[in-house]
């Protein structure tokens, strides 16, 4: 009802609200003052489902990672139950409503926090201030980058509105070699995947390498120049990918704690 909600919103839109778009052929030629209605019927427009946290859904129902092989099927099927439940409101709405695998962003520490209080601390499942993007292997979890690629490809899949997995990896600088046999990997098994390195400068010291996230006098994290003990965050350039996108921004303790607990997969 809540993306319906949206979708109603659109209802009665003139065309002259992006004459580009919906007018000189990007999306349509519609005549001017001509409502957009017709295209958001039919299969022309989409409505995304978007979904987190399938890693502590299983750990919780199984009591196992989604990677365990008892619990992988009981993970395909969470996920092929709601795709049945899009297809079953495409039917019922005439649009296309699809599954999202949801990057989050700072989100992950709301549904973190909203999840504490609402069932407490549960260990491996609500004990941490974030929660797992998508079907994601949980980002503390011990696996090669080949394994976690084959693993996740199955759940792109499942994920038809939009999918994409990580690995992550130090500096590759001096073995292209790897870099090249981890994109031939992604290209011969998985739908779409990324390698995240860490690329960071510390304007104080001139420091070039990873800025590190500890734990300050307040319980909170912050980032620190492992040279020179810089935490202006001010005077530090720091790069991280989240929500599919290497930014330079900083993040929420949630974000951080989740930047901060990720293992190399190479």
């Amino acid at each position: 009802e809540a993306l319906m909600c949206r979708h109603r919103r659109l209802e009665g839109t003139p065309s002259d609200v992006a004459p580009i778009l919906w007018q000189h052929g990007a999306l349509a030629r519609l005549k001017k003052g001509e409502k957009i209605d017709e295209l958001l019927h039919g299969g022309y427009s989409t409505i995304s489902l978007g979904y987190a946290g399938l890693c502590e859904c299983v750990r919780y129902m199984t009591g196992k990672s989604h990677t365990d092989p008892t619990a992988t099927p009981f993970a395909l099927e969470v996920m092929q139950h709601m795709n049945d439940v899009c297809a079953k409101w495409k039917e019922e709405q005439n649009v296309d409503f699809s599954l999202y695998g949801t990057p989050l962003e700072s989100t992950t520490y709301k549904f973190a926090k909203c999840l504490q209080k609402r069932f407490g601390i549960i260990h491996g499942v609500t004990d941490r201030n974030y929660i797992t993007n998508s079907y994601h292997v949980h980002v503390t979890e011990e696996i090669d980058a080949f394994d976690k690629l084959k693993f996740e490809s199955q759940f792109q899949k499942l994920s038809p509105g939009g999918a994409i997995s990580y690995v992550e990896v130090p500096n590759m600088q001096d073995n292209l070699e790897a870099v090249l046999a981890v994109m031939k990997y992604i290209y011969e098994n998985i739908m779409y995947a990324e390698l995240n390195t860490k690329s960071d400068y510390c304007q104080e010291c001139g420091y070039s390498g990873e800025i590190q996230i500890v734990t300050d006098e307040h319980n909170k994290l912050v980032w620190e120049c492992p040279n020179c003990g810089n935490r202006n965050q001010d005077k530090m350039n720091v790069a991280r990918r989240t929500c599919g996108y290497i930014g330079t921004q900083f993040w929420n303790q949630g974000r951080t704690q989740e930047i901060k607990e990720r293992v190399l997969h190479l």
